[in-house]
């Protein structure tokens, strides 16, 4: 799964158009970005926008905001399997900016955290899912998201057995393409080249998602 990861606004610069949406809009530094704070994301229907949605799917037919457990990741392998999922996948897609994520690799000693991220430590996006949910009492809107996962590469899987899915730049404005085929945007799910990336040890910060500090971000 992905629990963790960061996106600075003074991060190198992606080929992408994502990293200038996102350096022209972004402020705040998460280096600890975390489940159910209102992170960036670039939606299918407003590709040329930054907007920040909750992270941990909320799907639109939930009775209530405590009626089903929000889901922060969802498998690249049962995506056309489970109906909330499906029907995401036509019609509600996202970008999700990040610069690294973290993972936790189980020792004699405890879990270790990593801090992956692209060798060229540029911007890159994962492939997310959204939805709206409105609240039928106060008819507030909540806006969610999810990080696509698949199976680790050989980078990652050391550390653990699955990874997000990362897009190239390439790819990203496939996933957003309103016309794609459902066939061609599952192709785009695959692990990223564990050539082009890089893992190390971080503090133990990371693991307290109060510590939104840039220290998290330090190898040991």
């Amino acid at each position: 799964m992905c629990g963790r990861y960061s996106v600075l606004p003074a991060v190198k610069t992606s080929r992408s158009k994502t990293g200038e949406i996102l350096l022209a809009g972004l402020k705040e530094a998460h280096y600890n970005a975390a489940p159910s704070q209102a992170l960036p994301v670039i939606t299918n229907r407003q590709p040329e926008r930054l907007q920040f949605f909750s992270w941990g799917l909320q799907p639109f037919w939930a009775k209530d905001a405590k009626a089903v457990k929000r889901s922060i990741n969802a498998r690249s392998e049962t995506l056309t399997e489970k109906p909330m999922f499906r029907a995401l996948l036509r019609s509600k897609r996202c970008l999700v900016p990040a610069d690294g994520f973290f993972e936790w690799q189980k020792t004699e000693q405890g879990k270790v955290p990593h801090r992956i991220m692209l060798k060229s430590e540029e911007l890159f996006s994962f492939a997310g899912l959204w939805d709206e949910w409105t609240d039928k009492q106060t008819g507030e809107v909540l806006h969610t998201y999810c990080i696509i996962t698949t199976e680790a590469n050989e980078l990652v899987r050391p550390i653990h057995d699955r990874m997000p899915v990362i897009l190239s730049p390439e790819m990203e404005a496939l996933w957003l393409d309103q016309n794609e085929s459902q066939e061609g945007l599952l192709s785009l799910l695959e692990p990223y080249k564990a050539d082009e990336m890089k893992a190390f040890a971080v503090s133990s910060l990371v693991n307290s998602p109060q510590n939104n500090l840039p220290e998290v971000l330090n190898s040991l």
